[in-house]
């Protein structure tokens, strides 16, 4: 295992699934800008070509601590290392990961195709064996990207030269962690798992490759170092279910990220043959009228907006360790948990979440793909279902949002196709979680009915939804093209208070009138958020945003996660009981 304290982002990737043999890729590679799409006929896949340029990896081109910062658009870029295969990785099968490229890549190995993918957001992987030698291999990455298509998700990376409004920086190519890893010939693949406290255990289902048949699969679940319980079944075929029955019961709740660890084993004829360390989370989630009911209890969710974005690494945290750091700073806020908005953050970012405690929902970047094509459907539904694969063991997301505020053209509904299919297919694929098909506007099919409202008046704000109160209209801010159903409701965002009183340009941007005094901020901001904790139809909110990013300047903190206001004011204003919490 790689465990150099020179390669940048060194811990290990995948906290869900983890292996002991494997090595970070991270750090310096050659790499060069292909502005004409030309490197193929240039001979860029040879293994000897000598790319123009270095980077550091798995920060984006864009970003500072990647040694390149160009800002312009890329139509697409090489990236090549070599690397040497570690010793004792004879036999068995070599696996070569991504967490992220954006946003089509492809792969070779000693210049032979390895592999392809499209999607910026999710990771892939590819198995090497017959590609590598002896001694130094060479691995050469390509990746397109065009955020001004129309035809990929780009979330909230500009498609403009600057930085404007909500839009920022873009991110090209690498932009998580690449690695190596070896299995043996036969290995556990992947995992679903559902917790099941109610009857004390946890369902398992885990993928084989390989001829595995006749093998045993062994789990076995500890709390606090403590055995608590086990169970196996016999490999028959490329899938394995099992349940692990518990002798504690220990509950994951917002606020205390409860953790069981979990020990997977493959033997055949008694000799071990792979191992996967893994974890799990024990809780419920039920809807109940307008409640959110976490393990039975009404919890009212205080969401703040997160969008993923650092200064100096873009859409790449700098270090594990900011990625934790941003939780926590959420919750001296007195927030538990976040929209993680426009993107599909990195996996390291929900293991915090499930350590801490975070309440999570997830969502794609769908902003800048257009869903009214028929092509929508096909660019955007595999992304997804990866990522919806990736996070479903992850206590702490408690709901899935595949798009954010979709428009449509001309008020033709053009897009209602394209919302209810993902949604019926996410239902399909995580029956154990509340899907809501957009945020903020045009709901075709949702489990829960959300809008945006930045109203910045606390006065005119209470007022829009006082009539619910007593079985009244409900505040629908699109009731031509969206119909209440009696769903639970929350407002996913509101606020977004402009607040930068050292601004010496106008390059700056908020929501409204920038309040004048500090003062007057914290009174609009209790303002607004009293109204949805005082309102017994709200079973949370989300405001916008946790911190500035670039020219947004409505964030609690700064871009440099520096507080704007004393902690404790706003922990006061976010903590206090709910209308709807028991």
């Amino acid at each position: 295992m790689t465990h150099s304290s020179n390669i940048p982002r060194p811990e290990y990737p995948r906290p869900q699934w983890v292996r002991s043999d494997w090595a970070n890729l991270n750090g310096q590679w050659q790499f060069e800008i292909d502005h004409g799409k030309s490197g193929k006929d240039r001979g860029l896949t040879d293994p000897g070509y000598q790319l123009s340029g270095t980077i550091t990896v798995p920060f984006c081109p864009e970003s500072k601590l990647s040694g390149v910062e160009y800002k312009d658009f890329m139509a697409a870029v090489w990236y090549k290392r070599a690397f040497t295969v570690p010793e004792g990785w004879a036999g068995g099968r070599i696996l070569l990961h991504f967490g992220a490229v954006d946003y089509a890549a492809e792969v070779w190995v000693n210049g032979t195709v390895a592999g392809s993918h499209r999607g910026g957001y999710t990771p892939f992987s590819f198995d090497i064996t017959s590609h590598v030698v002896p001694g130094s291999n060479v691995i050469t990455v390509y990746a397109e990207d065009d955020v001004r298509s129309g035809r990929q998700p780009r979330g909230k990376q500009s498609g403009l030269y600057h930085s404007h409004g909500c839009d920022y920086t873009r991110t090209t190519g690498i932009w998580q962690t690449v690695w190596l890893e070896h299995v043996p010939k036969a290995y556990m693949a992947s995992m679903k798992l559902v917790g099941d406290p109610d009857n004390a255990c946890v369902h398992l289902e885990i993928a084989v490759e390989g001829s595995a048949a006749g093998e045993r699969l062994a789990a076995s679940a500890y709390f606090d170092g403590r055995l608590v319980g086990e169970a196996g079944a016999i490999v028959s075929g490329p899938s394995v279910k099992l349940t692990v029955p518990l002798s504690e019961i220990h509950l994951w709740e917002a606020g205390n990220g409860r953790l069981y660890d979990l020990a997977l084993s493959l033997t055949d004829q008694g000799s071990p043959s792979d191992s996967v360390q893994s974890y799990f989370g024990l809780r419920t989630l039920r809807l109940d009228g307008m409640a959110f009911r976490i393990n039975g209890k009404s919890v009212f969710q205080r969401l703040v907006l997160d969008q993923g974005f650092y200064p100096d690494g873009i859409y790449t945290a700098p270090s594990d360790e900011d990625l934790r750091r941003d939780i926590e700073l959420s919750m001296e806020l007195g927030f538990n948990g976040a929209r993680l908005h426009e993107k599909i953050f990195e996996p390291r970012f929900l293991y915090w979440a499930d350590r801490l405690g975070y309440l999570v929902w997830g969502e794609h970047a769908n902003w800048g793909l257009d869903i009214t094509t028929t092509e929508a459907v096909s660019r955007f539904l595999p992304e997804w279902l990866e990522g919806v694969e990736r996070d479903f063991n992850h206590p702490a997301l408690v709901g899935w949002c595949p798009f954010n505020e979709t428009w449509d053209k001309d008020g033709t509904k053009q897009h209602n196709d394209v919302l209810r299919i993902v949604y019926e297919v996410t239902k399909r694929m995580d029956p154990t979680r509340p899907v809501i098909d957009t945020s903020g506007n045009f709901h075709v099919v949702t489990d829960i009915f959300d809008i945006h409202d930045y109203d910045q008046n606390p006065e005119t704000f209470r007022q829009k939804f006082e009539s619910m109160k007593d079985g009244g209209e409900v505040y629908n801010t699109f009731p031509n093209r969206q119909t209440y159903g009696g769903q639970p409701y929350f407002v996913s965002e509101y606020g977004g208070i402009w607040w930068n009183p050292d601004q010496r340009d106008g390059k700056a941007w908020g929501y409204g009138e920038r309040p004048a005094s500090e003062e007057e901020f914290l009174a609009r901001y209790e303002g607004l958020t009293s109204t949805l904790l005082d309102h017994p139809m709200m079973f949370g909110f989300c405001y916008t945003q946790l911190y500035d990013v670039e020219q947004e300047v409505n964030g609690l903190y700064t871009y440099e996660r520096k507080a704007k206001f004393d902690p404790e004011v706003i922990r006061r204003i976010n903590s206090r009981k709910a209308a709807i919490e028991d």
